[in-house]
């Protein structure tokens, strides 16, 4: 992770720690980057979506002004998801494209996504030229930039409403659909964010009675009460209007929680499980891997073990787990968090494309959810968030590194804890895993604790 952008971009609390300043900038490293070597005549191409906060309005437009005072055309999607900025980039054959979002956060955060014309996580060597511009020490080219050149005249970029864009990646998805729906009683959480747009656009077209909750943004809203960091209102929402599937979004539509027939949650653990089982059963799987995260729970590859898929681990973040994929071509891989990539079908995690997915295995196994995901059984999972300044310095901490020594003892082998520093938040996340959840709660605390009185 870099200075300003972590696993998932730049984010911060609108103003306060990323500032309309910094996405113009941003914007004017991009337009110059991508521009300095096209032919004359020819300018850098650059894609922008934004969710649904108060303050995606206000960098959508900085990031326009930095583009194209650099040179650059800003083609901009609107309010639309992460992957459909990732779609279009790729498809469209942008030079690289950028997503405002913080993702699941409050709206009073947002971030800055960078996305490369492959539709992937942007690469970390770009990302420490755009820090080094942001910082005034630029070296790139063999030359040292304090500034960046200006575009006048007829070279000036220009904003370009690309709504186009969106529908084509709607019509894209609608395309993903090998069953009709009709007669399914689909419940969808937009998370008043970016699947607003779309979601039920989606359902609808594929023929399902699609009922949809938290789909009426107001820019303060996003994620409140709401989407997959909120699964219980989908349970609810569930179980009172009989549906036979729901679905949760996050902000920016990049994740996806689903909620069974009986209003129980099917996380990303089971999303994984559900789908790689599909493609055991179909012949369609052979040598490959589930791709995980190191957060996965001890359940899933209990039951992955017992139906002989192999998986791997990786570190926590879509992005490693795209990178791992990309090398070793494995069909699926996720976080539990609801972030699933389907590499033969998107570049990065998508809420909404996972809903088809689950929804083509309900079909054609003609299956509810319940049952699908039945043998992945969950051990007892608690996390605590630590709120933290220095997050390093939390983790190389030696009283901290014996306390989680002392709580892996006292758990053993049927179980694990972990001390992991977000790369979104300000925070060290507490995670234990264990066959009881006492146990759990019991370490986990004493962890969070002994860190407390170490800040």
């Amino acid at each position: 992770m870099g200075k300003y952008f972590g696993t998932d971009g730049f984010r911060g609390e609108a103003n306060v720690n990323l500032t309309a300043k910094h996405a113009y900038e941003i914007g004017r490293f991009l337009g110059w980057y991508y521009g300095r070597n096209k032919a004359e005549g020819e300018n850098a191409r650059i894609v922008i979506g934004k969710d649904t906060r108060r303050s995606s309005y206000m960098f959508e437009y900085a990031l326009a002004a930095g583009l194209t005072a650099s040179g650059a055309d800003a083609y901009l999607l609107h309010v639309t998801t992460t992957p459909s900025v990732a779609y279009v980039a790729r498809v469209d054959r942008f030079d690289c494209g950028v997503m405002i979002s913080a993702s699941h956060n409050p709206f009073t955060d947002n971030g800055i996504k960078l996305i490369n014309g492959a539709g992937e996580k942007m690469d970390e060597e770009t990302i420490s030229l755009v820090e080094a511009y942001l910082d005034g020490a630029l070296k790139t080219d063999g030359k040292e930039y304090k500034e960046l050149p200006y575009a006048t005249g007829g070279k000036v970029g220009r904003s370009v409403d690309y709504v186009a864009g969106r529908n084509r990646y709607v019509g894209y998805l609608i395309s993903l659909g090998l069953y009709s729906f009709k007669g399914v009683k689909v419940a969808l959480d937009c998370a008043n964010g970016s699947a607003w747009t779309i979601a039920k656009a989606v359902f609808d077209a594929l023929g399902a009675t699609t009922l949809v909750i938290n789909a009426e943004p107001n820019g303060e809203n996003i994620n409140k009460n709401a989407g997959s960091t909120h699964i219980d209102v989908l349970k609810r929402f569930v179980a009172e209007n009989h549906a036979d599937v729901g679905f949760a979004f996050d902000g920016d539509a990049d994740r996806c929680i689903c909620v069974d027939e009986k209003g129980e949650e099917a996380d990303g653990d089971k999303i994984l499980y559900v789908y790689a089982r599909y493609l055991k059963n179909r012949g369609e799987f052979k040598d490959g891997v589930v791709v995980t995260t190191i957060m996965s729970n001890f359940g899933l590859y209990k039951a992955l073990d017992e139906i002989g898929i192999g998986y791997a681990k990786t570190d926590v973040g879509d992005k490693y787990v795209y990178e791992y994929m990309s090398r070793h071509r494995c069909p699926i891989g996720g976080e539990q968090s609801g972030h699933i990539v389907f590499s033969n079908y998107a570049t990065t995690g998508d809420g909404i494309l996972t809903a088809l997915k689950m929804m083509e295995v309900m079909l054609a196994e003609k299956k509810p959810l319940s049952v699908l995901a039945a043998p992945c059984v969950k051990y007892p999972q608690y996390q605590v968030n630590v709120r933290v300044a220095d997050k390093a310095a939390v983790s190389a901490d030696e009283i901290v590194k014996e306390a989680v020594r002392k709580a892996a003892a006292a758990i053993g082998e049927n179980g694990r804890i972990l001390l992991r520093e977000s790369g979104t938040e300000p925070v060290v996340r507490v995670m234990a895993e264990a066959e009881s959840a006492d146990t759990c709660k019991q370490w986990v605390e004493y962890v969070a604790e002994v860190i407390r009185g170490r800040i």
